[in-house]
């Protein structure tokens, strides 16, 4: 699992390749990520946006980005914690993503981004 704070909110990332859905014959690899966001700071916060990059090992490149995640803008309240899982499929057994949220503080309506830590995405029998 890895991990990120940025300004007061914890993002926790755990992956998991999915085999019954991945053909690698068709370079067809399919993963899940489970991301935990936990609201440490003092005030109360909604999660806007969502930006990802997503790399395959072969260079390609995609840019996703939304409102909330899986068509949830959740709110916080200090202490409180979010998790969702959502999926990512990639055309090569390696690949990687990274970006972040855009959240709002009810409190005052600003709005701020927090990281979301680089994760890798690794086929399990690639590992030694």
């Amino acid at each position: 699992m890895v991990t990120e704070i940025t300004k007061g909110v914890k993002v926790s990332v755990k992956t998991s390749y999915q085999p019954a859905y991945s053909s690698p014959e068709q370079n067809h690899y399919v993963f899940t990520y489970k991301i935990i966001i936990e609201n440490q700071s003092e005030n109360t916060i909604q999660l806007l946006k969502r930006s990802w990059d997503i790399f395959d090992s072969n260079g390609l490149y995609r840019e996703v980005k939304g409102d909330g995640v899986i068509g949830l803008q959740p709110t916080l309240e200090p202490g409180e914690k979010h998790d969702y899982v959502s999926g990512c499929q990639l055309q090569t057994s390696i690949g990687k993503m990274e970006g972040f949220y855009t959240f709002k503080r009810l409190i005052d309506g600003k709005t701020f981004d927090v990281t979301i830590p680089s994760f890798n995405l690794i086929v399990p029998y690639l590992y030694n």
